[in-house]
């Protein structure tokens, strides 16, 4: 899983990563699903950990997937980055454990 640091904003998601770049936020996380990531964030953030997404909105717009446009970043704050990993680790070990969604 790689880790970056948030550089800068995308027009898409532009205040929630105002507030994720002062806190020095990191990608926890890359999809190609929007509504995956929309998912993930709600379960980080029902597990109390600050999340946000960024993304290019021509991915949404257009459904286009190709070149990066339909990448969706899953930002969380440095200091929340360990708690966060594990959080989907286990959401991804359950999905495992579980592969006909019936739970």
């Amino acid at each position: 899983m790689a880790i970056e640091e948030v550089a800068g904003t995308s027009a898409s998601g532009r205040i929630a990563l105002y507030t994720m770049a002062e806190r020095n936020a990191l990608v926890v996380l890359r999809t190609s699903r929007h509504g995956e990531a929309q998912i993930l964030r709600a379960l980080l953030e029902d597990q109390g950990i600050p999340a946000a997404l960024s993304y290019e909105s021509a991915g949404i717009v257009y459904g286009l997937t190709v070149d990066g446009l339909g990448e969706v970043r899953i930002l969380v704050p440095e200091e929340y980055l360990e708690q966060a990993q594990a959080v989907l680790a286990a959401s991804e070990a359950e999905d495992d454990n579980d592969p006909d969604g019936s739970m």
